[in-house]
């Protein structure tokens, strides 16, 4: 009756998480460092906007986005990274990120590659919709260890080569979640040959890329571009949710080749959920503006500082290049989210949930994922108790 594909999927990690504390009583003042969601402040003028376009929430919102907003997007590209976007065929918004990152793998997975089930490339650890969109285009997911071995990003060139020559898709997360290293231009550029020798395409995850410390991190487009290499190559996806602190506003954006976003348009004609209105207005105006991204990042580096300053001790721990998570060192990510839970009333999330097993093991039972997330003096309080209950 009901589809076997998904029927071994393991419970998503936010479940998993309350499973494993709900049923023990927190052992102090509760702080939740567990979910990505952004509390500093986001611009206050965007209030002002939705008022001013309310009336359109009464009219169905363009499907692919406003030109208005598509065109800052373009925008925000060029100033970016330099390249040249046509904003009427290589554009598409997104309801959040999450929905472009599945309807890649409905859109673009061919049902075969080589005359054989294709495989669709992921980090281990990696954002679970990788995962669910392979499964549900009937593709072979491949998860592809990013460890410390490996400096955090996956090795893809030393995947075998009929697994190389069956993959139609290929994911990658830069700056990566949850371990914060970003692909340099040496990375993207090897990953872009390989996608060309095997022709697959390159679905970077690029949600973060706005979270960074010093130097900004090099963008898919942007070394695709300088390559010369297909416009179909690669597509790239980006967020309002954390460049922005608005992951309520569910918007975002997908550019790449002019064949691959006409196949993700005509897929969202059927399926999609576009963004109102009044909302792709506040977007437009979010990406014409750098004010409000550059505080932010400032918030974000002084908490990056504080946990080298608190944690910098532990063996192993990596100090954040981008992003909004420390990826901690632990004998075992369940027992110590556990124990911090019981003692101290720290809520963070176990590695293992966000990695799948494999025959070498789980690339994240060792580790916890700690979200920097809350206002500085919080971020503080959480590293404080995290560090006297684990690493003392």
């Amino acid at each position: 009756m009901f589809p076997e594909r998904f029927s071994n999927l393991p419970a998503y990690a936010f479940p998993r998480l309350r499973a494993l504390l709900d049923s023990q009583e927190p052992g102090g003042p509760v702080l939740h460092m567990s979910i990505g969601e952004p509390k500093h402040a986001f611009p206050p003028w965007i209030t002002q906007i939705i008022t001013d376009h309310a009336a359109e929430f009464g009219r169905y919102p363009s499907n692919e986005g406003t030109p208005e907003l598509r065109a800052a997007i373009a925008g925000w590209l060029q100033r970016r990274y330099g390249v040249t976007m046509d904003p009427d065929t290589q554009i598409m918004s997104l309801n959040g990120t999450r929905e472009g990152l599945y309807n890649t793998g409905m859109a673009l997975c061919p049902e075969s590659k080589n005359g054989q089930r294709p495989t669709v490339l992921m980090p281990n650890p990696f954002y679970q919709v990788y995962m669910i969109s392979a499964i549900s285009v009937g593709a072979e997911p491949v998860f592809t260890p990013a460890t410390a071995a490996t400096g955090h990003l996956p090795d893809y060139a030393g995947l075998p080569t009929d697994v190389l020559d069956r993959a139609a898709l290929c994911y990658i997360c830069s700056p990566a979640n949850p371990q914060g290293v970003m692909a340099d231009e040496a990375y993207w550029r090897a990953l872009i040959t390989l996608a060309e020798k095997h022709d697959f395409q390159i679905v970077a995850d690029e949600c973060y890329a706005e979270l960074y410390r010093s130097e900004p991190p090099n963008g898919a487009l942007e070394v695709a571009a300088a390559m010369g290499a297909n416009p179909e190559r690669v597509i790239s996806l980006h967020s309002l949710s954390k460049r922005s602190n608005l992951p309520g506003l569910r918007s975002g954006f997908v550019a790449g080749g002019p064949d691959s976003i006409a196949r993700l348009r005509q897929l969202r004609a059927y399926s999609g959920a576009p963004v109102p209105l009044p909302l792709q207005r506040v977007s437009a105006a979010l990406w014409n503006d750098e004010a409000h991204v550059a505080e932010n990042r400032r918030l974000w580096a002084q908490k990056y500082a504080l946990a080298d300053e608190i944690l910098g001790h532990v063996p192993g721990y990596m100090s954040p290049m981008a992003g909004m998570f420390l990826w901690l060192p632990v004998q075992d990510g369940e027992a110590a989210a556990l124990k911090l839970w019981c003692d101290t009333g720290v809520r963070v999330l176990p590695g293992a949930y966000l990695s799948r097993d494999t025959k070498a093991g789980n690339p994240g039972q060792g580790y916890i994922r700690v979200a920097l997330v809350a206002p500085y003096d919080e971020t503080k309080d959480g590293l404080t108790r995290i560090r006297d209950c684990l690493f003392v």
